[in-house]
């Protein structure tokens, strides 16, 4: 058991390795950083003073270890470079220090001056993580009941209603159907805020929108999941020893139908995130995802590299906890192994 912990764990480590060099490359490709932190008509001495203050004008390789590692074992701690003045004469501009992603460092923000950008993310964390804990109990729950509701009465007119509500749940986008939305409940019948939060109205329009495509998806599965496990001997089995049929669906069939669910359920965490961003913007949520889209287009670099980095290692971490869980509903899965 602990050797399978410590191998999915050294696989999460590549993998957040993975998405930090994909970033530091990405951020690359964009252009010069340090154009792109500066006013378009900025003169070129400023440009290179910018360069040089956050190190820059060194190699590719340099500035991906200092990125990782900071100052650590470099020589780049309290560097200084004389650059020629535009006024004559030069100019000495000091290299800023940096602690690596490694402490948890990835710059200050270009748009908070003079505060992490780690922390600028964490701090909107807490509003995207009860988005995404609303929406995913809204999906879950209710494709749970749908899902069961559909298997236990077949081709009725109860489940080819679900059915049809569920292929145009997958269908319909999620930016759509949050307009449409705040369309009716905000502004023809005034029930529900359009945007911002602060009430737990504000949190029922975004949640539904953010859930809706996860509830169809899983509503689908739960369907055709528990379908194929109603028709298995173990479950004809406990019938005949007179089990009631809320028990049986409840211990017997349900419980299996749950593996591939709890897969799912560990990628609707990543489905989540991404969605936030839409979601978050078009309901003015203040949260991580519309914090990303912010720094995006105010070329807030750091910010980004820090969003990307916390949210993709929230989603490793879920993926293993499901694997782990594959082992306390299905003995047959040798999780040690």
């Amino acid at each position: 058991m602990w050797r399978y912990i410590l191998r999915r764990l050294a696989q999460a480590v590549l993998v957040i390795f993975g998405v930090l060099l994909l970033v530091f490359v990405i951020m690359q490709l964009t252009g010069d950083p340090a154009s792109l932190m500066l006013p378009p008509d900025s003169p070129a001495e400023d440009i290179q003073r910018v360069r040089i203050m956050y190190g820059l004008d060194r190699p590719l390789y340099v500035q991906f270890v200092r990125f990782l590692f900071g100052d650590i074992g470099t020589r780049e701690a309290g560097r200084t470079v004389r650059t020629f003045a535009s006024g004559g004469g030069w100019l000495e501009v000091p290299v800023k220090p940096r602690g690596g992603v490694i402490r948890g460092d990835f710059g200050e923000s270009l748009r908070y001056r003079e505060q992490p950008a780690l922390g600028v993310v964490l701090e909107r964390f807490p509003r995207s993580l009860e988005l995404m804990a609303a929406a995913f109990l809204y999906a879950v729950l209710l494709s749970l009941v749908f899902g069961l509701l559909c298997a236990l009465r077949p081709a009725t007119l109860l489940d080819q209603g679900i059915r049809v509500l569920a292929i145009l749940g997958q269908s319909m986008p999620s930016f759509w159907l949050g307009l449409l939305l705040i369309l009716v409940f905000a502004v023809w019948l005034g029930w529900l805020p359009a945007m911002g939060s602060g009430t737990w109205w504000h949190l029922v329009m975004p949640a539904i929108t953010l859930g809706s495509l996860s509830l169809a998806r899983n509503t689908r599965l739960v369907r055709s999941g528990m379908l194929d496990v109603l028709n298995e001997d173990y479950v004809r089995t406990a019938r005949a020893k007179g089990l009631t049929e809320r028990l049986v669906v409840a211990k017997h069939a349900l419980k299996n139908t749950a593996i591939p669910l709890v897969t799912l359920w560990g990628l609707d965490v990543g489905v989540l995130f991404g969605g936030a961003v839409i979601t978050e913007s078009i309901f003015a949520w203040p949260g991580t995802g519309r914090l990303v889209i912010e720094s995006v287009t105010r070329r807030d670099f750091p910010v980004v590299q820090a969003a990307v980095f916390f949210i993709a290692l929230i989603f490793v971490l879920v993926n293993l906890v499901v694997d782990l869980v594959y082992g306390w509903l299905d003995p047959r899965v040798r999780v040690g192994r």
